[in-house]
This record gives structure tokens, C-alpha cells and sequence, in this order.
């Protein structure tokens, strides 16, 4: 059974799509064995699964497309093949409503003072995160993808960024307890 879908990206992001002499697109075609027909007027791609696929790579090559579409580099929009991760997009309109301004004061909470707040988040969750637009994006496994939407949902609702990295520094030291109590109750020895 065939796969084709249709995404609509933003112009601005066909180019990285693409890649210098085609080499991004070729890679998304290559590894998750689809086809890509981008038009580059109107930013329509069509994603098309080869017969002898893998039920997942086509979905796989629909989360990459649009993790280019939404800010990432194309070095981090392909690291979604690897395990369990996933791409999580928030629209910041939930937090600021149609206002543009509401949604440009969000945005720079988000990405902090050249970038620092962005850096803290994606340090202490484990996760890559792109602001694009009014769309904040998430590149993570499940577990660490629910810590970076909790904290940027927290952000964006107005608390302080010290706060927010405080419960991110103790949901990973929860983490690291739990995976230390685990190893010890291990009996290596049975």
C-alpha cells in the first residue's frame, strides 16, 4: 500500500529542505525510502512512500519535513530517526491570543537574552527546541519531550524562568534516583 501526503511549509524554508545541490532532500528520500516533490512557489510538498517501506519511515520523513518547515536545521530534524524520537509543535497563539506583540514577548521570554533561555531548557530536558514564527517546536524522546512543553507552557504563562528551571533541575534529579534505584535493586549475583 502506497503513502502520500501533502504539507504546506514556508517559503523562506524550501531552500533548507533542499539543501546545496539537493543533498537534504536526497537524504530524507534515502533514509526513510520516500519520494519528495517540492513545488518551490507555492511551499507544497508531497511526500510519497516507495511500495517496499516500513509502515513508520513515511511518517518518520512527514515529522522531518516539518521540523525543517519549523525552524530546525536539517542535522537536528533528522536526529527524529533515531529511537524514540518525536516532534512536539506548540502554537504560542494558545498563549497569546491573535496579538502579535502578545506572541513577539512570548517568543523572547522563550529564547532569552541571546539565546540563553532557549540553551536552558534544552540543556536541563535533554531536548532541541526551535521558535519559528508563532510556532515553539520540540525535538525529543517522549519522556523529556513532556518536561520542555511543561516548562515552555510555563514560560509562556507568565513564570519567572528561574522557577521553571528549578523544577527541571529536580524532576532530573528525580530521574537519576529513580534509574540509581533501579540499577541497585539489580541483584547482579543470581
Amino acid at each position: 500500500m502506497s503513502f502520500e501526503k501533502l504539507i504546506r511549509i514556508p517559503n523562506d524554508r524550501i531552500a533548507v529542505l533542499i539543501g546545496k545541490s539537493g543533498s537534504v532532500k536526497s537524504k530524507i528520500e534515502e533514509i526513510c525510502h520516500v519520494t519528495l516533490d517540492i513545488d518551490g512557489s507555492t511551499g507544497e510538498v508531497w511526500i510519497k512512500s516507495n511500495d517496499d517501506v516500513e509502515k513508520i519511515e513515511p511518517f518518520k520523513a512527514m515529522e522531518i519535513v516539518t521540523a525543517i518547515s519549523r525552524g530546525f536545521s536539517p542535522e537536528n530534524a533528522l536526529t527524529l530517526i533515531k529511537g524514540e524520537n518525536a516532534l512536539h509543535v506548540i502554537d504560542l497563539r494558545e498563549f497569546g491570543g491573535k496579538s502579535s506583540s502578545n506572541i513577539e514577548r512570548i517568543k523572547g521570554r522563550l529564547i532569552g537574552e541571546s539565546g540563553k533561555a532557549r540553551r536552558n531548557m534544552e540543556n536541563l530536558t535533554g531536548t532541541l527546541i526551535s521558535v519559528y514564527g508563532k510556532t515553539v517546536s520540540i525535538i525529543g524522546d517522549t519522556n523529556k519531550l513532556r518536561l520542555a512543553v511543561d516548562a515552555i507552557s510555563s514560560i509562556s504563562n507568565g513564570s519567572m524562568h528561574g522557577a521553571v528551571y528549578n523544577k527541571l533541575e529536580t524532576a532530573n534529579r528525580k530521574g537519576k534516583e529513580e534509574r540509581m534505584k533501579l540499577w541497585e535493586d539489580q541483584n547482579v549475583f543470581d
